[in-house]
């Protein structure tokens, strides 16, 4: 039964993660907008600018990364190399 318990609190810590990772976002003091469909709810994601020279050298590692905005209604992705910060509800 320990297991089922440690199960859910997993599950909840993944939930809560996920939540945090949408919303409303703000970059360089403006509210982001969509260009495409004008919705403001994204989902906040993270990518690797991977360079060639790192690569073949096995150090991906050393390079920058840059947090991706997608829009939860069409789908478009916005790259930021300033991370946008979550605008709090409430």
């Amino acid at each position: 039964m320990g297991d089922f318990f440690d199960g859910l609190k997993l599950g909840k810590k993944a939930f809560k993660q996920a939540l945090d990772k949408k919303g409303e976002f703000r970059a360089g003091g403006k509210q982001v907008v969509c260009p495409h469909c004008s919705n403001v709810l994204f989902e906040k994601g993270e990518a690797q600018l991977n360079t060639q020279g790192a690569t073949f050298l096995g150090l991906d590692w050393l390079n920058k990364s840059a947090s991706l905005l997608v829009c939860t209604n069409c789908g478009l992705i916005q790259w930021f190399i300033i991370q946008p910060e979550k605008i709090q509800k409430g």
